[in-house]
């Protein structure tokens, strides 16, 4: 495919300060050439919307280009970090690729970059560090502070860039990123686009009349300012300039609210109905383009002005012909597509303690939580991508003590305590992981990561199908009940998490399963769930070595064989399982083959499948509720193919479909036990 060759005064895409002091007109007339060529863009992507041609949310930037182009100019391509909202086309022409390669992705075609899985206003480029956009707005900002950190790691004197509009600065993300970047000292401009409507909702249903959105910056302890992108573009260039001179060097945030216009509604379907008479044609009255145009014409660049007009018509009709000749995408790929794909092992020193062995790797006794330490301390001293963070996991060690002793010895740029924000370090840990950091976030329950549901479940799970980039993070979940916790500190989110593609997930029930999952999870490039339940911590100690097929954990493993049954269980109902197993051999004479399942997610049940295919009867066992718990899964999955074969129906068990409550004598009764268990087994088999 050749694309056109864009006018000459496209092929510079950025200015720096002193531009704006030895060539003004230049810089000027180079920033108009890039605000036309997004507004003639998109004025041809509505219209083609409007012929049927591209589908979807078509939200234009119309009015927007005075605020966009000139940062995006400013910015440092080579090292800065930013994500763009669905106003900002011409930030992502600026940013990196050919127009075809943005059109195409609006066409949503054979070639376009995100391979057409991802809406047509919600790309980016993560290579070159510019984030893809969600719809969930707020939720950008953290992964810009997360990779603009990761990049100051890494020794480059990169910022970064988060535009929010006036509707999710009223979330809670932006508060909690905010308040992040203040807390870490990270150089983020953040920019909020204040066209005064959040769809259509107008900004005086969004915050308190007579209040203004930069002067909660003082609330951060940062600085802030406003700022009218409509007025004068040259006053734009050297505001923006001077205030990414000010985060570069002194390495803190700054919010601005720029005021700036959306001249087409929120998308190309919206009505506007909602606007009060004479509003719209006071926005077209205030549109910065056509304003610009004309101060630079009555600066004597008229013809200059006209000729770039001119190239600019044909160069976007030019790749406009290009892009509608390529073909629709086709689905080849896309479950394939689903994970990154699997990682090259790291070169573990082979013991658990980065010593290198002088014979036979030393065997130790740990519990559940010291083998879960001694990983984290493994890969902490072997990789220095790594680190871990979360709340309270420094000097105290964790609400488990499972992060015991790291700070001593890593220090807190390895070891971050993190304010009590889950959604924002949720997010600022994916632009870590996007950025080649390699993070392990630790919630201190894993009820509380429902706060972070968005991040894990449809930003961090999603990333790779949407745009190709690797995710590598892990999320430590400390579950389950049986000690008396109640509804809040017990649950069992596996199935929740779980019924959402793209996250992967492993449950080990032991020290040494415990301590090859962290190291295996690790090393995955994709988001990966470790399950880690509470009661089995310090449920007595183990023998814990190296083991060099620690990979083995993305599979399940035969605990114990048998012909009479399949009993399929994960966790802590492992141990249960154990004894009922132990039970129906001494009193019934029945053997079951017991299998650990470890790796819920991807799920690799060809071994439980030949198992069944002997047994000809399943158990499946599990701590999390019955009704849409993740038995139903395993035993739909289980029994497809082996339906015809079976001699009893599947047994499926789990605890009531009831919140968890709080007395032990009614915990008891809500979850799997021994006694329950062996009840309802004999029932089966009778």
């Amino acid at each position: 495919m050749v694309y056109p060759k864009p006018p000459a005064i496209l092929t510079e895409r950025d200015l720096r300060p002193a531009d704006l002091d030895t060539d003004l007109t230049s810089a000027l007339l180079r920033t108009y050439a890039w605000m036309q060529v997004a507004r003639t863009a998109d004025n041809r992507i509505l219209d083609l919307f409007r012929q049927g041609l591209i589908r979807g949310t078509v939200t234009g930037g119309q009015g927007n280009e005075g605020l966009i182009v000139p940062l995006t100019l400013l910015a440092d391509k080579n090292i800065d970090v930013i994500s763009i909202t669905h106003r900002g086309f011409g930030g992502h022409l600026i940013w990196s690729g050919h127009l075809v390669d943005h059109l195409n992705q609006y066409f949503a075609n054979a070639a376009s970059p995100t391979q057409a899985r991802e809406g047509n206003v919600h790309h980016g480029d993560p290579k070159h560090r510019s984030f893809p956009m969600i719809s969930h707005l707020g939720a950008m900002v953290s992964n810009v502070v997360g990779a603009t950190d990761s990049q100051r790691r890494f020794g480059r004197p990169a910022m970064g860039f988060a535009f929010m509009g006036d509707g999710s600065s009223s979330t809670g993300d932006i508060h909690e990123s905010l308040n992040l970047a203040s807390l870490l000292n990270l150089p983020v401009l953040f920019v909020v686009e204040n066209n005064r409507y959040a769809y259509s909702t107008p900004v005086s249903e969004q915050y308190a009349a007579g209040t203004e959105l930069w002067h909660r910056a003082a609330g951060y302890g940062i600085e802030g300012s406003a700022l009218d992108c409509t007025a004068d573009v040259a006053a734009t260039l050297k505001t923006f300039a001077a205030a990414i001179e000010q985060v570069r060097r002194t390495g803190r945030p700054r919010l601005i609210e720029a005021h700036t216009l959306r001249l087409r509604g929120h998308a190309a379907y919206d009505t506007c109905e909602y606007l009060k008479p004479g509003e719209a044609d006071a926005m077209f009255a205030a549109d910065p383009l056509p304003k610009f145009r004309a101060r630079l014409a009555a600066g004597g660049s008229g013809a200059r002005l006209d000729a770039i007009d001119t190239e600019i018509a044909a160069f976007v009709e030019d790749c406009l012909k290009v892009a509608l000749a390529v073909p629709r995408p086709g689905p080849a790929g896309m479950e394939a597509d689903l994970y990154a794909p699997p990682a090259p092992p790291v070169p573990w020193v082979p013991s658990i303690d980065s010593v290198a062995p002088q014979a036979a790797p030393k065997t130790e006794i740990l519990t559940m939580a010291q083998a879960l330490n001694r990983a984290l301390h493994k890969i902490l001293a072997e990789r220095p991508e790594s680190l871990v963070l979360g709340q309270d996991i420094a000097t105290y060690g964790g609400a488990f003590k499972v992060t015991e002793d790291l700070l001593r010895e890593f220090g807190r740029p390895r070891v971050m305590n993190l304010p009590l924000a889950e959604s924002g370090c949720t997010g600022y840990a994916i632009g870590l992981a996007v950025n080649g950091h390699r993070p392990i976030e630790e919630f201190q329950f894993a009820d509380f990561s429902t706060e972070a549901t968005t991040q894990i479940a449809l930003n961090a799970a999603t990333f790779h199908f949407r745009s190709g980039a690797k995710v590598p993070l892990v999320l430590r979940l400390p579950c389950g009940g049986g000690l008396t916790f109640g509804s809040f500190h017990s649950e069992e989110l596996e199935s929740l998490y779980l019924s959402m593609p793209g996250l992967k997930a492993l449950y080990p029930s032991n020290p040494q399963d415990a301590f090859n999952a962290l190291l295996a999870a690790f090393e995955d490039d994709n988001p990966v769930l470790l399950f880690e339940h509470k009661g089995l911590y310090r449920r007595g100690k183990q023998p814990v070595t190296w083991d060099p097929n620690y990979r083995d954990m993305w599979q399940p493993k035969c605990l114990r064989s048998g012909d009479f049954a399949t009993f399929v269980t994960y966790g802590e109902m492992v141990h249960l399982a154990g004894e009922v197993c132990d039970f129906f051999a001494a009193e019934y004479e029945r053997s079951f083959a017991l299998w650990d399942l470890r790796a819920l997610s991807p799920l690799r049940l060809d071994a439980i499948e030949e198992s069944l295919a002997r047994t000809h009867r399943l158990i499946v066992l599990h701590e999390g509720r019955r009704t849409h718990g993740f038995g139903a899964e395993l035993v739909a999955r289980l029994t497809e193919r082996h339906f015809y074969s079976l001699e009893a129906p599947p047994l499926r068990l789990g605890a009531l479909d009831l919140p968890v409550p709080f007395a032990p004598e009614l915990e008891a009764a809500f979850r799997p036990t021994k006694e329950k268990v062996i009840e309802a087994i004999a029932r089966w088999l009778g």
